[in-house]
């Protein structure tokens, strides 16, 4: 029985290290921001007098504003350290031209930090990091994503959107 077990869970190792090595060759590692930054991310290379477009290769630490049809628009956001509670995240202020727009791949690895319920459940966080650990399904990403901002990391390689990881705030 003991012997059934091992193996049971050297195998769900194996399946578990082989999708974190398949997610982590689709595409390069970049740099991650500082999770609670207090500045908006530039990116020197978009130009916003032209349409809505994708952001350059790169991770952002932002939120979805609108999804539809397998398009997402974000914008960055930034911690703004609070006077009676910690904190919050705000995007930039109203006017302000700092939005993209890129699909969501079909592929799309979602680490949720509330668990893959659409409405959310269960903390699913890394303890480490503040960041959600659970992968969910693409669906699960645009029902939650889609109705309101929710703060991520959001990884955008060839302009599409290829991995999006919550940021757990209390």
């Amino acid at each position: 029985m003991r012997g059934l077990l091992a193996a049971g869970a050297a195998t769900a190792v194996m399946l578990t290290s082989g999708v974190a090595a398949e997610a982590a060759t689709a595409f390069p590692r970049y740099k991650a921001p500082k999770i609670f930054g207090t500045t908006f991310q530039a990116d020197p290379k978009h130009d916003f007098t032209k349409r809505i477009h994708s952001r350059h290769d790169g991770i952002l630490r932002g939120w979805f504003t609108y999804v539809r049809g397998g398009v997402a628009e974000y914008e960055p956001i930034r911690w703004k350290k609070g006077t009676h509670t910690e904190g919050h995240f705000e995007g930039p202020p109203e006017g302000d031209v700092m939005a993209y727009a890129s699909p969501v791949a079909t592929d799309v690895i979602f680490l949720s930090a509330y668990g893959c319920k659409p409405s959310g459940g269960n903390l699913t966080v890394s303890r480490k990091t503040g960041l959600g650990a659970k992968r969910c399904s693409r669906a699960t990403l645009i029902k939650r994503h889609g109705k309101a901002g929710h703060p991520a990391l959001i990884t955008v390689h060839k302009g599409k959107i290829v991995q999006v990881q919550e940021i757990y705030t209390p």
